[in-house]
């Protein structure tokens, strides 16, 4: 049975999330990390809790999602995974965080990318990859259907969705993939999302204002 902790990070205030489970295993997921108290609270639960980083994972690659990922592969070694299509967002963070005042380090790419489906696993936990584009060009979601849970970056939050007008943006998009992928999830499946507080799939049917 997997656990989850969530670490509101950087300006954004976008969710850094630790997933674990009985092994000890665990998958770092959208590292936000950006002044030195952040990084220390992920590193120090990591630690804490006795955890060993397996995987790093990136919903999207926009800068809010990619602050920490060169710490992470400076601590634990690890290289994020996304899917190819977001390496071209990635590599525009150099040009555009000077800009936006927020001190950078180069996130390293991957050595092998992520496909639009399939699956991901470590310890006992399988996330299936759920392809959602709209937000960014092509993001993923991690679905953790033993625990009926999903990590879900910037697609759909608490009574809202995700922006769509940055580059590779798409609002129709958007919405049709969270009414045909994510709106097809369990009723009560717990949605983690890149910002703002958890929700659950059932509640943003009957309630979230975009798809009245």
């Amino acid at each position: 049975m997997s656990k989850i902790r969530s670490f509101a990070n950087n300006p954004y205030q976008e969710n850094t999330y630790i997933l674990y489970d009985e092994t000890g295993e665990c998958a770092i997921i959208d590292p936000g990390m950006y002044t030195a108290a952040e990084q220390n609270a992920v590193v120090n639960f990591i630690r804490d809790t006795q955890l060993k980083p397996v995987l790093l994972l990136n919903t999207h690659c926009h800068i809010d999602h990619v602050l920490g990922n060169k710490l992470v592969f400076d601590l634990y070694g690890l290289k994020p995974q996304f899917h190819q299509g977001e390496l071209y967002i990635l590599e525009a963070v150099p040009a555009y965080a000077p800009q936006m005042g927020i001190r950078y380090e180069l996130s390293p790419v991957p050595d092998h990318y992520l496909p639009e489906t399939g699956t991901v696993t470590f310890g006992n936990t399988e996330l299936q990859l759920i392809f959602a584009p709209g937000h960014s060009p092509a993001h993923l979601c991690f679905y953790d259907e033993a625990d009926n849970l999903l990590v879900g970056g910037d697609v759909l939050f608490r009574g809202s969705i995700g922006r769509s007008d940055l580059p590779g943006g798409d609002y129709d998009q958007l919405i049709r993939n969270i009414r045909e992928k994510l709106f097809t999830l369990p009723e009560d499946c717990t949605v983690y999302p890149g910002h703002g507080p958890e929700t659950t799939i059932g509640f943003e049917k009957k309630h979230n204002p975009f798809f009245k």
